[in-house]
């Protein structure tokens, strides 16, 4: 998930739609591609798009937020990506434009500013799920999933901690300032007008909890690093050769127990959500440690997990995708970060 819907909240869905879209052939003129149709996949968070290319052949495209990265932080993005493909991790391809750029700065259409626009390989495959659904398969198949998710996980936090980032690297951080500060990264999460008296009550006491508990989080290179961030099911696509990650537009500095809540915090009320937990982290041990006793530290990052997203709908409202989550998200943190503050005894 991400702060900001393409081009801001003015205007319904269809107008960012169309927004996104007349954007997105503009910048097709940067491509040496034969497209014949460009189809929308999602539009809550960047505008992604399937560019169907003569021959069969697909990409995808995405139009990025204005002002979400700067041009050195998509920049450091996609070297992130190539130099985990020269690891081993799959992850896609960028496809060049014309001019050699991963991306291209684009004029926006409706109003002042501009968009960065990008260009991938298309994958074929299917994702593991999403956010509204529950995922399919039986528990075995689904713990096999979990397993190979935290082998992957584990390979790029090994990645990670070996790399040494180029001297312009620049990333954001989900550290303590950007979870539990004054202000976080996606958003004042307590401000959130949805919320009952109770529910705020809550998730303040939460938020002085784990500013206490993050200040003493050590920030080495064997707990924190690079993450994916976002390495939820609808993000990682089933394909006959294995899993295959995207989107790594959230992607930065943060502690390898906030990458493993993030991959669980939307099944734990699930039956399966056991044996997802054991296969995850039997995958991880494969490739690395485990970060620390599992359960004095998965509630700590799963309460930080849950009070961003309540931060990411607060920034969003009014927006469609806002409206239809606020409800479920609310629910959800709330009875995390209930469990969180018992095993903490407040």
């Amino acid at each position: 998930m991400s702060e900001r819907e393409p081009g801001g909240n003015a205007g319904g869905p269809a107008r960012i739609l169309d927004s996104a879209r007349r954007i997105a052939l503009t910048a097709l003129d940067r491509w040496d591609l034969a497209v014949r149709e460009v189809e929308p996949i999602k539009i809550r968070e960047n505008a992604v798009f399937r560019l169907d290319c003569t021959g069969g052949k697909r990409a995808v495209l995405r139009v990025h937020r204005e002002g979400y990265h700067s041009d050195a932080e998509l920049r450091s993005e996609f070297a992130w990506m190539r130099t985990l493909a020269e690891s081993g991790v799959p992850v896609p391809q960028v496809i060049p434009s014309c001019h050699g750029n991963e991306f291209e700065v684009i004029a926006a259409t409706s109003a002042p500013g501009s968009h960065q626009v990008d260009v991938l390989e298309w994958i074929d495959g299917h994702p593991l799920g999403s956010v509204e659904s529950s995922l399919v398969g039986d528990v075995s198949t689904i713990a096999e999933r979990y397993r190979m998710i935290g082998r992957t996980m584990a390979l790029m936090h090994n990645q990670s901690e070996h790399w040494r980032l180029p001297a312009e690297f620049v990333r954001h951080a989900w550290n303590a300032p950007a979870l539990v500060g004054e202000r976080p990264f996606w958003g004042r999460f307590w401000d959130l007008g949805a919320l009952t008296p109770g529910e705020r009550d809550l998730l303040r006491r939460t938020r002085a909890r784990l500013q206490r508990d993050l200040a003493g989080y050590p920030t080495s290179p064997q707990r924190y690093g690079l993450i994916h961030a976002d390495l939820v099911p609808e993000n990682i696509l089933v394909t006959p050769s294995g899993l295959r990650v995207i989107d790594f537009d959230d992607a930065g500095f943060g502690w390898h127990w906030f990458d493993i809540a993030t991959s669980l915090y939307f099944i734990t009320a699930e039956n399966y959500y056991p044996q997802a937990l054991q296969a995850l982290l039997t995958g991880y041990e494969e490739r690395r440690p485990v970060p620390g006793d599992v359960d004095d530290h998965l509630p700590v990052f799963m309460a930080a997990r849950a009070t961003t997203y309540l931060g990411w709908v607060h920034t969003r409202s009014g927006t469609e995708t806002a409206n239809a989550l606020t409800p479920y998200l609310i629910e959800r943190a709330c009875d995390v970060c209930s469990v969180y503050l018992a095993h903490r005894g407040h």
